[in-house]
């Protein structure tokens, strides 16, 4: 994987020339999941974001020992290609380079603390590695975003499968309501929601995740750290 002599972060996976600038992510965009976690369904997208910090490429999520409930939660992730400000449900497809996969890892006790305090959730989800992505495939390869499907297993047994034609806010609308409050950039990250079945990481577990029936897969062991 090489890095971008202007970033000196590595490009992403599968895209050359294009590394990340920003991480956005959509939450409660399946309905299933919000019922899950007994949150309501939004009627807008409920938008929050992560650090460069906690992206990591390789493939290794280091749980600190002081997390109590670690949770994955498996995505579609869309890279941006080109910039846009105010974009258009019509057009938002044309600024998507490639699609691939994301394990956003969730420290669910610290979330609902700060929840309790109506605090942001920055704490919960912006640990080290706590970002994992995938390759990307080119955005000329899929057809039309809603109508993919991803699994997860951990450790053998299948705990998600994602049906893009579910999400309460498709892929265009995603990116065309972002787009509204900040100007996209190439290399920008969308984490798009994840199914229900979300669940517990332990020290050694070993996730797997495929899309479009492995065009994309990705394998992802946890550490625990002191």
């Amino acid at each position: 994987m090489t890095s971008s002599t202007f970033s000196g972060l590595p490009d992403l996976p599968g895209l050359p020339g294009l590394y990340t600038r920003n991480i956005y992510c959509i939450g409660r965009n399946f309905e299933a999941h919000a019922k899950e976690l007994n949150n309501p369904v939004p009627d807008r997208p409920v938008l929050f974001i992560k650090p460069l910090s906690s992206l990591s490429f390789d493939g290794i999520i280091l749980l600190p020992s002081f997390i109590r409930e670690p949770h994955y939660e498996t995505e579609l992730v869309v890279a941006i290609g080109t910039k846009g400000k105010n974009i258009q449900s019509g057009d938002a497809l044309n600024h998507v380079a490639g699609y691939g996969l994301g394990i956003d890892v969730t420290a669910r006790d610290i979330q609902h603390e700060l929840k309790k305090a109506s605090h942001p959730w920055f704490l919960a989800k912006g640990m080290d590695t706590f970002t994992q992505v995938s390759s990307f495939i080119p955005a000329g390869s899929v057809e039309d975003p809603q109508k993919l499907t991803f699994t997860m297993s951990l450790n053998g047994e299948k705990r998600q499968t994602g049906d893009t034609s579910l999400m309460v806010f498709p892929v265009a609308e995603q990116i065309a309501f972002l787009s509204r409050y900040v100007t996209l950039q190439p290399g920008d990250l969308l984490f798009t929601g994840t199914p229900k079945g979300v669940g517990l990481l332990r020290d050694g577990d070993l996730i797997r995740a495929e899309l479009m029936s492995g065009e994309v897969t990705f394998n992802v062991r946890v550490k625990g750290i002191i």
